[in-house]
């Protein structure tokens, strides 16, 4: 990565305790003023409040812990010391939706100690930025040997207006996988983050976490009013987070913007992750790929061994040799290796084999095949949460896969709970994963996780880091009633505010001819192409099956699309509603839009501004068919081409749960 530019200020220490009048309150800006966070220590409790331009996003809010028999570290404080600080650098992404990030805030650093016999530290450090504002919490060393145990965290966010709250359930045992609903802040139970709020004072609201170690991850309870708690997820015995002698918290994040789409293109979280540490990423590559999954999913293949086995040698080659043909170089294999059965799902203590081959697949034989294919397998690991089972074999699994040449691995973690007793997103998750993620960097595997923790931009510090699921994705439409049509253009505003997401976009048979009866995809084709652009991630999964692909014109935008870019931008959007987003690709001149809609059908004039200007393109555009949406006609694409410039605008209509894809490509 490419350092561009750096100015920061020498740090400010201003010693306050030989005053005579101690200052109790503190304010920090963001650069251009549109942000401030105040701090205030009233009567020895630390609070602080956030406002944005002339409105008061956050009222005095509370800070402070709970440590174990009732001990409380919230009051009785007095400030030991203010430090301040400017930041302005510039940094390149590995892989990205943006190569260039720029990271550029104020730094407010409150030094507590408390007046009694323990004299205790407490430090809180506050940024803010012209996007948003964050702050965490640091409990220094000071010569405590025992065990700390943190029992709750007291940050609350007190709202000065209520809103619409766009919110998923914590706790429950699908863990983030539910359809989004959305009520009053001042309605809700305990809700996962990110969790966006379109607020009655007209702003668009995000509340997140990033850089998420060794910590209990957090979700947001209601307490009342507008007020929502940090509400840190426990380990099996009620305690929120095991640690000694210090500790750091994760960045509480509040992202702010003036409309819904500001959030979308706000990349706070990535800037508050610490920078890469993998010296060599040449092994870090994005792609797309296709799979022997949706057969699965829709019934026409099983996961288990079997007469309608999907794992097997013949049919991995069948896929290799298509993939192959249609310049799709990665293929996913699920269900190649030992332990599946119809049943697996239903035992916490299933134990799978990472090493040992099902019947009727042979793993070298296939990847021998693959090479002379020029396509690369990507592996599979499914743990059924028995985490126990999969760290015994981690070592010998992942150094199969770099004995046969595989360098990415799916791993996925079904069940409700990890070890059948700890949550996925507590302190002992949080660990897991991160384990798993930098033992995979160093036998140089990047890592797609499935029913993982949330993320927290990690990505930034461990760029093998590729995508996970953490949502509803795809498969929901093979075997349930599906995600409904409102449900893609809600996931931009919410869920892809944490990362990227594996949704597995892509089907062209969106009424899903070959699967089970009355399963559909919840969209017409267009918008599966158009997908490929408004839900973000480095690796994409051309879902369908190959003979679905095969002669298919509009397979050509879901080859051409990229998975890397150089820039985004968001040119209209409301969620739950509708969005149309454009992305440069980072290795030509070429730019992609995608728009989509929800059950309602819609027409969009788009002024085409984010073009060079003077420079001419072929708008390649990839439509809902006149009379598509979804319940007519919906795999029908409509395909047509015009010379554009950046001068111009372009009418796009989409059909109900429609949408459209285009490629500008420039013209020499």
């Amino acid at each position: 990565m490419k350092t561009k530019f750096f100015i920061a200020s020498a740090v400010a220490l201003v010693t306050i305790a030989c005053q005579k009048e101690q200052p109790t309150q503190f304010e920090v800006a963001s650069p251009e003023g549109v942000n401030k966070i105040s701090f205030s220590l009233e009567n020895g409790a630390p609070s602080y409040s956030v406002t944005h331009g002339e409105k008061t996003v956050l009222n005095p809010s509370k800070l402070g812990f709970v440590f174990k028999n009732a001990d409380s570290l919230n009051t009785n404080f007095e400030i030991a010391g203010i430090k301040e600080r400017t930041f302005d650098d510039t940094w390149e992404q590995v892989w990205g939706e943006k190569k260039e990030i720029r990271n550029n805030y104020n730094e407010l650093v409150v030094e507590l100690q408390e007046k009694d016999e323990a004299k205790r530290k407490l430090n809180i450090e506050f940024r803010a930025f012209d996007d948003g504002v964050a702050f965490r919490y640091v409990f220094p060393e000071q010569g405590i040997k025992d065990s700390i145990f943190i029992m709750d965290e007291l940050t609350t966010f007190n709202l000065k207006d209520d809103g619409k709250a766009w919110w998923i359930p914590a706790y429950g045992e699908q863990r983030y996988e539910y359809l989004f609903n959305n009520d009053p802040v001042s309605t809700l139970d305990t809700v996962h983050t990110p969790l966006t709020i379109e607020s009655k004072s007209g702003l668009s609201l995000s509340f997140h976490e990033a850089n998420l170690v060794d910590f209990a991850s957090t979700t947001l309870a209601h307490t009342e009013g507008t007020t929502l708690k940090t509400d840190l997820v426990p380990w099996a015995d009620g305690v929120k987070v095991r640690t000694t002698e210090s500790f750091k918290t994760p960045w509480r994040t509040i992202q702010i913007g003036e409309k819904p789409t500001d959030l979308i293109t706000s990349y706070l979280i990535l800037n508050l992750n610490e920078p890469n540490k993998i010296e060599d990423t040449s092994w870090i590559k994005p792609f797309k790929y296709l799979g022997i999954w949706w057969a699965m999913h829709i019934g026409k293949y099983t996961f288990w061994e079997g007469e309608k086995q999907g794992a097997t040698t013949k049919h991995a080659k069948e896929y290799i040799d298509f993939a192959e043909k249609v310049d799709i170089d990665h293929l996913l294999i699920e269900g190649w290796n030992k332990g599946w059965t119809p049943d697996w799902y239903k035992n916490a203590m299933h134990q799978f084999s990472f090493t040992k081959e099902a019947d009727n697949f042979d793993l070298e034989e296939v990847t021998d095949y693959a090479k002379r294919h020029n396509v690369r397998i990507i592996g599979y690991h499914e743990t059924g949460s028995n985490i126990d089972n999969y760290l015994k074999q981690i070592d010998s699994a992942f150094a199969l896969y770099n004995k046969v040449g595989i360098h990415d691995v799916k791993i996925g973690h079904v069940g409700s709970l990890l070890k059948m007793k700890e949550w996925h997103h507590g302190q002992f998750g949080v660990n897991y994963f991160r384990y798993v993620l930098k033992k995979a960097a160093e036998y140089h595997l990047t890592v797609l996780f499935h029913e993982p923790i949330k993320d927290t931009g990690e990505r930034r510090t461990y760029p093998n880091m590729m995508a996970r699921e953490g949502a509803r994705g795809q498969e929901y439409n093979a075997w349930s009633d599906g995600n409904p049509p409102n449900y893609t253009t809600i996931l931009p505003f919410t869920r892809f505010l944490s990362g990227p997401m594996d949704f597995t976009a892509g089907i062209l048979d969106v009424e899903v001819k070959q699967g089970y009866p009355g399963r559909r995809v919840h969209s017409t084709a267009a918008k599966q192409l158009a997908l490929l652009v408004t839900v973000f991630s480095p690796i994409q999964m051309l879902a369908d099956l190959p003979e679905n692909y095969e002669g298919q014109p509009a397979f050509e935008f879901l080859h051409d699309v990229p998975t890397n870019w150089e820039d985004t931008k968001v040119l209209n959007g409301e969620v739950g509603e509708y969005i149309t987003t454009v992305r440069k690709d980072i290795a030509s001149d070429d730019w992609y839009l995608g728009s989509m809609t929800n059950e309602k059908a819609r027409d969009f004039e788009i002024s085409l501004s984010f073009l060079e200007e003077g420079a001419t393109y072929e708008a390649k555009i990839y439509a809902d068919a006149e009379g598509t949406d979804e319940t007519h006609n919906p795999s029908s694409v409509a395909i047509s081409t015009k010379e554009v410039k950046a001068s111009d605008s372009l009418n796009l209509h989409l059909g109900a749960s429609g949408g459209v894809a285009i490629r500008f490509k420039k013209i020499d």
